[in-house]
């Protein structure tokens, strides 16, 4: 079987992975990336330090269902020398995971040729992908013209770009696509005032490492919500045994479909099963919405060490079992959570305690202010002017920190994904994404069509990946 990687990021390492130690022989794997940076993605390439990985390391293993193969590969040495005192645990910056990603891909495709595989890499970007002339397979066009057959093909693009909400592209002292902010910061004058465009995760690496680097000016994260992530709290080792993909598969099958109830009864269960209140837990979070942004963040900053489980449950489930449970919901149930989006998305990717730590010590100083009921923002006298329900904010600088809505077309795959849609190889999702129309095509990662409004996270991508190399493995044999 000939299969083709259209793209080289997480979503691919994954793939690789879960191909590497299937123990499955031989075959053909060719990977088409043209980035220099093979298997990083848009996330993890070389950048600051101060640009962390959002997340404790048990839920970044690239290995679908061994949490501890990035702790192993990180070793005592390295997890000593990142240890975040707040979180109890490693946080490395974003560019050394994407060193343990290239060493996971480079294995898997070593793993591979030892059993007898063909395995290359094309340093070429896809642009259209057809019906062969032969048949049963498929045909690669690069954009330097050449056709490469395949036999399967899977496409991992990685996620879509920031949108520029207002309009301000071509204007001078805006920044479109804040990564990486070893480049773009870098443009930014030390005493300028800065317009941060977003309260995200996005939001806060551009804070912080505007702070790293000593910046002088005032800065204002500029929002709609003006809500910030949640904060990670320690990890306790608590491992769900209610809300889970067996249980949810279980509803289902008694049920014949599963219901955002069911889904909350399972989550009332597992507080239950610690003696924690739901309507409490659920209050709290309902909360966020109208909580003072930089109150809330004081308080969650002091309760990383809570006991309590309920927002670590949520947001270790939102990524393993929430890409299931999504596509058994009903429409209904499905907008009634999209009308939480705000407050999912914040739940779901925290920030990490030491980035809360210096937000709230540049909220504390001045130097750091939030706006929020951001209506419109427009290039003005040599700068920017924020129209917030508060007042108008006047900035130097605006740098768009919006993180890219799911199942987005990155800017780089729309000749691909417009050829396979002419093709009728795929169809868009009508809430966004690729959908394939023909089983030689897979999607893996979050331009996957049909997923939840929540951006991919590792343990969704590894389990994706997983889950399409068994489908590979099964059409071969079948």
């Amino acid at each position: 079987m000939r299969i083709a990687i259209i793209g080289a990021g997480a979503a691919t390492v994954g793939l690789l992975d879960a191909l590497a130690v299937s123990g499955t022989g031989m075959g053909e794997v060719t990977v088409f990336e043209p980035s220099a940076y093979l298997w990083r993605g848009r996330p993890y390439g070389p950048d600051l330090d101060s640009v962390l990985v959002n997340a404790p390391p048990a839920i970044m293993s690239i290995r679908h269902q061994d949490s501890g193969h990035y702790a192993s590969w990180l070793g005592p040495e390295r997890a000593a020398a990142y240890r975040d005192d707040l979180l109890g645990q490693p946080l490395v910056p974003r560019a050394l995971y994407g060193a343990y990603l290239a060493d996971t891909a480079e294995a898997g495709l070593a793993a591979l040729r030892e059993r007898g595989w063909r395995t290359r890499v094309v340093a070429a970007r896809v642009v259209a992908v057809a019906r062969s002339g032969e048949g049963l397979r498929l045909a690669l066009r690069t954009e330097d013209g050449h056709d490469h057959p395949a036999d399967r093909v899977v496409v991992c693009v990685g996620g879509g770009t920031p949108q520029d909400h207002y309009g301000l592209g071509g204007a001078p002292g805006f920044v479109g696509d804040p990564y990486p902010l070893a480049y773009t910061l870098g443009h930014v004058p030390a005493a300028a005032d800065v317009a941060v465009i977003g309260s995200g995760l996005t939001a806060v690496d551009v804070v912080v490492s505007l702070a790293a680097r000593g910046h002088a000016g005032r800065i204002a994260l500029v929002s709609r919500s003006g809500m910030l992530p949640h904060v990670w709290q320690r990890p306790l080792g608590h491992r769900p045994v209610h809300l889970t993909v067996e249980r949810v598969n279980a509803l289902c099958r008694e049920h014949g479909g599963v219901t955002l109830d069911d889904l909350a009864g399972l989550l009332r269960a597992e507080l239950a099963g610690t003696g924690e209140d739901f309507a409490d837990f659920t209050a709290e979070l309902l909360a966020a919405g109208s909580e003072e942004p930089v109150r809330r963040l004081r308080r969650q900053l002091a309760a990383v060490d809570d006991p309590r489980i309920g927002r670590r449950v949520l947001q270790e489930t939102a990524h393993t079992v929430g890409p299931y449970a999504w596509r058994l919901l009903p429409g209904p149930d499905r907008e009634r959570l999209r009308g939480h989006v705000r407050l999912a998305t914040s739940t779901a990717s925290p920030m990490v305690p030491v980035n809360a730590a210096a937000l709230l010590r540049l909220f504390e100083s001045g130097q750091l202010t939030m706006v929020a009921g951001v209506r419109k923002i427009e290039a003005a006298k040599g700068g920017f002017r924020v129209r917030g329900d508060g007042g108008d904010l006047n900035a130097d600088v605006a740098v768009n920190a919006v993180n890219p809505p799911p199942q987005a077309v990155p800017r780089a795959a729309e000749p691909l994904v417009t050829s396979l849609l002419t093709d009728g190889l795929a169809a868009l999702h009508p809430s966004g994404g690729l959908v394939p129309a023909d089983p030689r095509l897979n999607v893996v990662g979050d331009l996957t069509g049909g997923g939840p409004f929540i951006t991919s996270g590792i343990p969704g991508v590894a389990a994706a990946g997983a889950r399409t190399v068994r489908a590979l493995l099964d059409a071969r044999t079948g």
